[in-house]
């Protein structure tokens, strides 16, 4: 609606004028809720604040600023010199200028007539826009005649604020007519998922899915117009997710709610259903708040924070920043207890790394060395600042002391990103299995190994959750962490609704709905899981990963020339098994890793490396069990 009010002249964008609007004009509006009792639209908006969201106003807003900061600022000397007391310049600006507003008029009076709800604001708005344009036309003019009069500059820059002013108020009533096209989809969306929870058939609630399918594709384009108009980052990704629940959960609504009609009396399908009303209601929720400028659901006290860097690096970041000072700027009695509670606090973290069940117990041996090597050297530290204290140089004793101290906290780091890079490689192996094993025995109708696998899938879940906070916690990547933290939030809320599906699955084994639903949930976990080990590579350095996963597979390799000689073929495939999944992780993150690079040799051949483990790794290793194992280990 915004490219209909812009006038065509002047198109330059120029920074320092959206700093003139910014300065210039009232700010932090909120607009209430734009429909009354009865759910007809009806705009109330404070026209003295204002608030520019999208960057759409802001554009428009541009040129116009441009030409009328240039008219305040002008000074044209070679006038000056001609004919004392007149601007030439000056002249020509002021048509400009006035050719501007008369074009904001007349679009500004065609979106009035051509949006009735409007009508009167916006004719209200185009008015003050032709009061204002007159009083800076006459000011300018007379500016024009005496650019020197500083009187008459400051009537014409007053003149020119109150411009800039109502031209914003009519962009921004001209912007919430797109806000009205975006809630009136709302609206329709909602009124679909009253119908879609209310039918009682399954006719009635195929024709009600399909009406919200429409509305919910025609709200998520309105959306996405939306969201690359506004200018808050925050409002973006929080409209972006929105979109995502409304596309992503459309499918398992459908296969949820056939189900739950189907067969309402199990409890499990009337929780996948609700589960899904749920996520799907708040995402129109979200559109809606953001579209109204006003909180999102989603940003309540209670929820869990996903912005910024990880605890115990950003912890790490901080004590490294604090321990180095000027000797006088050192004082026992504060910086002492300071430093060495900061210590302990990243301690306590690393100690609670260690004590983890999937941290193995050399890394846990190295991580404790490593606490106890940095609090000796911070002891050693602290005792040459006392030495060095009133001294304006630091001594050599101290500049040693602050490099030991500097090498311990980047060895500690190092065995926390390895341990952290141990429950990588050891829980986001084969993520699929459990829930294979869970869909088999829902398929099956064995309720009761249902239950048994529902708490192997559980502490799966949990152990994939426990591990990604883990590798948040020693990351400074806050994009990467935000990633990570969302994902980790999906695997939470999903788990207990895919137990649910197979539980209704086993119980109606026959049932082509309960069919339909369990592979729904079923593929929602699996792009959950891809999307969450996705993160959680990005944040995991490549050398790391490399490293600790070497380990691991000759670790594995050993077992199983151990399992040959003592003729244990149950621990043989088993740890076989470890192997491949391993060897097929790391193919996976190097080809990964490979797409960052523009392609050369040393990619090809990293590929073909890649390709190489892929397609012979299995062989190879076969070749060194049989050559290695006793001549009747397979007797």
């Amino acid at each position: 609606m915004l490219d209909s009010v812009a006038p065509t002249v002047h198109s330059e964008a120029c920074f320092k004028s959206v700093c003139v609007v910014k300065t210039a004009l009232l700010r932090m509006s909120t607009m209430t809720d734009p429909y009354d009792t009865t759910g007809t639209l009806s705009l109330k908006w404070d026209p003295k604040n204002l608030e520019i969201r999208t960057m759409s106003v802001e554009r428009t807003l541009e040129p116009l600023v441009l030409q009328v900061t240039t008219l305040v600022n002008s000074k044209d000397k070679a006038a000056k010199k001609k004919r004392p007391g007149k601007s030439k310049r000056a002249s020509a600006l002021v048509a400009t200028v006035e050719r501007a507003t008369e074009i904001f008029i007349e679009r500004g009076q065609t979106i009035a007539y051509e949006n009735p709800e409007i009508t009167q604001e916006m004719l209200a708005a185009v008015e003050q826009v032709r009061k204002a344009g007159a009083a800076m036309s006459l000011a300018a003019r007379e500016f024009s005649e005496e650019p020197c009069a500083s009187s008459v500059r400051s009537s014409m820059v007053r003149a020119a604020r109150s411009l800039l002013s109502a031209v914003t108020r009519l962009l921004i009533l001209a912007d919430m007519v797109d806000v009205h096209l975006l809630l009136s989809k709302q609206r329709m969306v909602e009124k679909d998922l009253d119908k879609l929870k209310s039918a009682s058939s399954q006719s009635e609630l195929i024709e009600s899915a399909r009406q919200f399918g429409r509305s919910a594709s025609e709200l998520a384009a309105q959306a996405a117009k939306r969201q690359k108009e506004l200018k808050e980052p925050r409002m973006k990704d929080e409209l972006a997710a929105a979109r995502a629940v409304l596309k992503k959960h459309s499918t398992m609504l459908l296969t949820a709610s056939k189900v739950y009609v189907r067969h309402p009396e199990l409890a499990a399908a009337k929780a996948n259903r609700d589960f899904v009303l749920r996520a799907v209601c708040s995402a129109v929720d979200t559109i809606s708040a953001v579209a109204q400028g006003r909180p999102t659901p989603n940003t309540g006290t209670n929820r869990v924070p996903v912005e910024g860097p990880g605890e115990l690096a950003q912890a790490l970041d901080d004590f490294d920043e604090r321990m180095v000072m000027e000797p006088l700027a050192y004082s026992e009695l504060r910086t002492r207890p300071s430093l060495e509670e900061r210590l302990e606090s990243i301690i306590s973290g690393a100690a609670l790394m260690a004590d983890s069940s999937c941290t193995r117990d050399e890394r846990r041996e190295r991580i404790v060395a490593e606490c106890n090597a940095v609090r000796q050297a911070l002891q050693e530290l602290l005792h040459e600042y006392m030495s060095n204290a009133g001294r304006a140089e630091q001594s050599e004793g101290l500049e040693r002391a602050l490099e030991h101290m500097c090498r311990k906290t980047r060895d500690l780091r190092r065995q926390l990103r390895k341990a952290v890079v141990d429950h990588v490689s050891d829980s986001f192996l084969e993520t699929n299995v459990p829930l294979l094993v869970l869909m088999e025995a829902a398929r099956n109708g064995n309720e009761k190994e249902v239950e048994e696998y529902a708490i192997v899938f559980t502490e799966h879940a949990n152990k994939l959750v426990e591990v990604a906070n883990l590798v948040c916690s020693m990351s400074n990547n806050e994009d990467g962490v935000k990633m990570v933290r969302h994902a980790a939030g999906q695997i939470e809320a999903l788990c207990p609704q895919v137990i649910n599906a197979c539980r209704v699955l086993a119980a109606r084994s026959r049932s082509r709905v309960a069919q339909e639903n369990a592979r729904a949930f079923g593929r929602a976990w699996e792009s959950a899981v891809r999307l969450l080990t996705d993160a959680v590579d990005d944040l995991t350095t490549i050398d790391d990963f490399l490293a600790v996963s070497e380990n691991h597979i000759l670790e594995d390799v050993n077992k199983c020339v151990v399992a040959l000689q003592e003729g244990d073929p149950d621990s043989l495939e088993r740890t076989a098994g470890a192997i491949r999944g391993r060897a097929a992780r790391v193919c996976s993150v190097v080809a990964q890793e490979m797409d960052n690079y523009e392609p050369c040799i040393y990619t090809k051949r990293v590929l073909e490396a890649v390709t190489v483990l892929r397609d012979q790794g299995t062989w190879t290793l076969y070749c060194v069990y049989t050559r290695d194992a006793p001549s009747n280990t397979f007797a």
